[in-house]
């Protein structure tokens, strides 16, 4: 079990309590005074994908099916925070798997973007995980996902620039392989 998960809720208050001290606050100023309460319940949140697993997030919901064309689900929205500055970065996922004889109910795969997001993350691990895992489940011939997403490190710190987005991608099986299906994925993301 991840170590963010062992921390009880007081020793992270604890530990918040300690930060806004640190930066030369007063924890007695009448809009602090349940901050570090308010931060470590809100920090959990922002990181409950450590306390799911990948079996209850699919939860069973894998259907026969005789397609084989492609099953996409866009803009799926998405809220993470930077492991290098716990600063977040938000953005939208565009799924999409080639079925070999079972379909993922739909809203797994949001479910999915949401269980690997919701950890400390940098956007080129989040979009390999989310591609692998949905091969993984579903036995797909193929998996491609595609992120767009800002990041307040570089917007709100160091270079601040404000308009930068970063874009990233994986093709797993026949999106990897096939042009022509890698190019119909890309084209129906930007319909």
């Amino acid at each position: 079990m991840n170590s963010l998960v062992k921390l009880e809720k007081n020793s992270m208050q604890e530990h918040f309590a300690k930060i806004i001290t640190e930066i030369g606050e007063n924890l007695d100023r009448p809009g602090l005074v349940d901050t570090p309460k308010r931060a470590a319940k809100a920090f959990q949140f922002l990181n409950r994908g450590y306390t799911q697993s990948l079996e209850e997030v699919v939860n069973d919901a894998l259907f026969p099916s005789d397609s084989s064309e492609m099953v996409l689900v866009k803009d799926i929205e998405l809220y993470s925070l930077c492991e290098h500055h716990l600063l977040p970065f938000i953005g939208k996922a565009h799924v999409a798997y080639i079925p070999n004889g079972q379909v993922l109910g739909l809203s797994k795969i949001a479910r999915i973007v949401d269980m690997y997001a919701r950890r400390l993350q940098i956007q080129e691990n989040l979009t390999t995980q989310i591609a692998d895992t949905i091969m993984q489940v579903t036995g797909a011939l193929g998996c491609a996902v595609v992120i767009e997403a800002k990041h307040m490190c570089m917007m709100m710190r160091g270079v601040e620039k404000q308009n930068s987005s970063m874009t990233t991608s994986a093709m797993k099986g026949v999106f990897q392989e096939n042009t022509a299906t890698r190019t119909e994925f890309m084209s129906l993301i930007r319909c």
